[in-house]
Formats: structure tokens, sequence, C-alpha cells
């Protein structure tokens, strides 16, 4: 054999052993390792004390330790935004001349009821004025109400008093006094003038409300602002998303300060839906896979809920020793279920495969002895797949968290740690489970009330040793040889060549139509 054929027989060899061992200390003690388990994952979770959460899109996606950062860094120190941003795009709903009276005058009703309308927090009213950007000058010609507050619109020409508008006897010309040509340009959409630079008509205008930043008061990791953000919500949104109800010449289009947030909140309470689905799936698929559909002699539906507790058990005690050692919880760890929920099943499969095929004989003629012996054959077989697989794993992820995105960094760092759990509390946690189901089949006990034996004497069809199933045959006696020939081996390259190619030629393509 050559070196690396030696080196890699001497590292498989060493991890067999140890699995060997470790097997059958679980199988002699399956209770002690369960409880082993769970006292590990419920210390890890003293780690939750220090749990922090990051949503500032500066410590999330920004390159940490640069000179851009240090640049933010020293212009909010001597510049920082006190504002939080609230905009709304106004058109006329026959998608013609916004500057029609009536289309002005619904407008400022619009406004009038965003500016008096108050949310309620912790028992206390606020209303726009309350909570505005303190400015001088957002009217035509007045300083007092709202006009201390900072706003954007033509409608300053009005000192956003309806009375003044509904008037104004020439109020295009008032709208001409907003300005210079280019001072219009900035505030409406789609102007017209006339040869004189005169405003003639335009498709839309905005108007825009700054809100006081208090997202300081909440602590330094979070932009979380409760008292903007229950206005935004039940004042301006509230307002806006009934336009068509309450305003019917006008049509609109709106971005609030919360606006993000709850757009990404959505997509979180969407995947935490579709983990649900995703566990619900993978369990079906475990119960039918691993034994017998029906519930009885050889199936497994209690070992395909110790998959998912297993899964469950890494990810608590993960999140815990991560938040312990400081690592913050961002937007995209969302995802950390999916991805351990893989890893996990694919560690079951390989160790129940393994735990079969070392059954030589009836379940009946296995004592706790025996079944501790398989049991560690059984890992000394699949000790090995599941490290080589958990390593490459933890490689990836942890060769990735030293990425400079804080929050690709954090998220590759929980990732690493909940494989490492994955790992442990498989060749431990789920392979218990495995030797106490084992011993419920022997003794004829039921599945889900496994302290009561069924009273026939129901067997097994045929329990003299383990056979394979179609799919294991499948790729023993026919995919393997077909793929190892001379045949095979031609066709498999030429099939790869020719999909490296292909990828190469479309991203070619790709880049020749982003330089267009």
């Amino acid at each position: 054999m050559s070196c690396s054929e030696t080196f890699g027989n001497t590292i498989d060899n060493f991890i067999s052993s140890q699995f060997h061992k470790l097997g059958f200390q679980v199988g002699l003690k399956p209770k002690l390792s369960l409880v082993f388990a769970i006292l590990l994952t419920a210390i890890c979770g003293a780690g939750f004390s220090r749990f922090e959460t990051e949503d500032r899109a500066d410590k999330l996606w920004v390159p940490q330790n640069t000179i851009a950062e240090n640049e933010k860094n020293l212009n909010d120190k001597y510049f920082p935004s006190e504002s939080r941003f609230n905009s709304i795009i106004v058109q006329a709903t026959n998608d013609e001349n916004v500057l029609s009276k009536q289309v002005l005058l619904d407008a400022m009703k619009m406004h009038n009821e965003i500016a008096t309308e108050s949310a309620t927090v912790d028992d206390e009213d606020y209303d726009f004025q309350q909570l505005c950007t303190s400015a001088g000058g957002s009217c035509a010609s007045s300083f007092t109400g709202i006009c201390q507050c900072l706003l954007q619109s033509i409608l300053r020409q009005w000192n956003y008093d309806i009375n003044l508008l509904e008037n104004d006897a020439d109020y295009m010309a008032t709208i001409n006094a907003y300005g210079s040509k280019d001072d219009l340009d900035a505030v409406l959409g789609s102007a017209i003038f006339d040869e004189n630079d005169q405003l003639v008509s335009a498709k839309a205008f905005s108007i825009s409300y700054f809100l006081k930043d208090r997202s300081g008061e909440q602590g330094e990791n979070t932009s979380a602002d409760p008292i903007n953000e229950q206005w935004e919500k039940d004042v301006f949104l509230n307002t806006v998303e009934n336009v068509q109800d309450n305003y019917p010449s006008l049509s609109v289009e709106y971005i609030s300060g919360r606006s993000f947030s709850d757009v990404f909140g959505g997509a979180i309470s969407g995947d935490l839906l579709l983990v649900q689905i995703s566990y619900a799936v993978v369990f079906i698929f475990l119960g039918a896979t691993m034994g017998k559909f029906r519930p009885g002699p050889n199936s497994r539906w209690t070992m395909a809920l110790s998959a998912l507790v297993l899964v469950v058990l890494s990810t608590g005690a993960s999140f815990g020793v991560s938040a312990g050692v400081g690592l913050f919880f961002g937007p995209v760890h969302s995802l950390l279920p999916f991805i351990l929920l893989g890893i996990g099943v694919d560690d079951a499969f390989v160790i129940v495969n393994a735990f079969n095929r070392e059954r030589k004989g009836p379940r009946s003629s296995e004592d706790n002895a025996d079944l501790a012996k398989r049991c560690a054959k059984a890992m000394a077989r699949a000790g090995a797949s599941i490290t080589v697989t958990s390593m490459t794993d933890l490689v990836a992820f942890g060769i990735s968290s030293s990425s400079n995105l804080p929050a690709l960094a954090s998220f590759c760092a929980y990732a690493a740690v909940g494989i490492v759990f994955l790992w442990g509390f498989a060749a431990t946690f789920f392979t218990a489970t495995l030797v106490l189901d084992e011993r419920r089949q022997r003794d004829n006990r039921r599945e889900c009330i496994c302290c009561i034996t069924r009273k026939d004497s129901t067997k097994e069809a045929d329990e003299s040793e383990f056979e394979e199933g179609i799919m294991s045959r499948f790729f023993r006696n026919s995919y393997a040889p077909a793929i190892l020939s001379k045949a095979g081996k031609i066709l498999v390259l030429l099939a790869f060549v020719g999909l490296f190619g292909f990828g190469v030629w479309v991203s070619t393509m790709n880049q020749s139509i982003f330089e267009s």
C-alpha cells in the first residue's frame, strides 16, 4: 500500500476502535447515556443568559475593522443619524395630473389624519408632533404647530392647512412659488413645465415624515424603536393602507421606518412554518424507512422521533455554547435548524443501517450483553462514516467563521458548534435510544407504550438475520458495478466534463450580459 493508504487505514482503524469502546459502553448503559446527553444540554443552556441578537445592518453586513468602517464610525460619532424616514408617493387614481385641486385636497386630508392620530404605548398616547424631528421652516409662512416638525412636500405651500388650500383661488401659482424648476423637480414626479418654466402638471409628488430616532434607548445591539414603530403601525401604515377606501382619488406607494423589519419578520415567520413542516415530513420519512410503516413488530417510529430529538438537543446545546462565548444571533441564523436537521438525519441513517447489518440472528436470542456487543460493532462500522462527514462539514463552516462579514462569521460558528454536538449526541443519545428500541422489539413490547407487552406472540416474519433492502441491493449489485466498469467510468467522466463545460459557458455568457 502507498503511504497515503497506510495513513488513511491507520486513522480509520483508530476511529473505529474508539467508537467500538464507546458503543459498548453506550450499549451496556443506554439510560445513563440518555441522562448524560440531556444534562449536558441543560448545562450548555446556561449560556443563554448571555444570548444577544443583532439586527443592525452595519453590524451584520459591513466588514469589520476596515477603513470604511472606521470612517463610518467617525461620521456617526460626530454626525449621528437622528431620524426615521417615512414617505408616501402620491399619484392620481386615473394616472393623470396629480396636481388637480381635488387630489391635493384628498392628500391634505390624508396628511391631517397622519398628523393628528395617535398611537398608544404603555398607556401613553403619542402623535406625530410629539415624535417628529424638530426643524424650522417646514412650512411656507408659519413656524408653529406641525410646521415645527421636519416635513417635505409641496403641501408646505399651504402650511399643511386644508382651509388655506380650499380658499386658494390660484393654487398652481402657489405651487410655482415653491422654488426654482430644480426645486420642484426634486419633490415632483414627471413634472411638465411650459416655455416659461412654469409648472403645468405632474404624475406624482411625495410627502416625507421624519421621526426622532429613539432606538438608542433600547440598547446598543438593536435598532428596535418601539414607540416610533407603534406609531408607524397604528397611524402611518393604517392610514396609507386604507387610502383607496377613504380617499378614492388617490393612489399611493409608501415606505416606513419599520417596513424592512416587517418584511424580514414575515420571512422569519415563514421560515418557522417551513421548519415545522420539514420536521414533520422528515419524521414520516424516517418512520417509513427505518422500519415498517405500520406500528408493530419491526416498526421504528420511536427512533424517528429520537432522530428529531437528537437535532433539537444539538441545536439547543450549540446555541447555548455559542451565546455563552459571545456570538450574536442574527437574522440568517434561522436557517440553522434546516442544516442541522439534514446532517443529523444522515447520521441517524448511517447508525441504524450499521446496527441492522450487525444482527446475525433472531432478536430473541440476544440478551443485553449481546446487544452491547452488537452496538460496539455497529459503532465501529458507523463511527468512521459520521466522523468523516462531520469533520468535512466542521472544517467548511469553521473556515467560513473567519469571514469579515459578521453575520456570516457568526452563522458559520453557530453551525460548526452544532455539528460537533450532533456528532457527539448521535454516538451517545441516538445510539442509546436505538439499543432501548432493540430491547423493546426483542421483548415484544408496544412502541407507543413500551411498558406494555403485546398479548399475542407475533414474531418477525424473518428474524434470522438482517437482509438488505431493495435500494441497498440495487446499489451493491447494479449501480456500483455499472459505474466502475470501463464503459461506466468513461460515461461518468464525459458527463462531468460536459457539465463543467456547460457551467463555464453559462458563466461567461452571464458575465457578457452583465458587462453589456
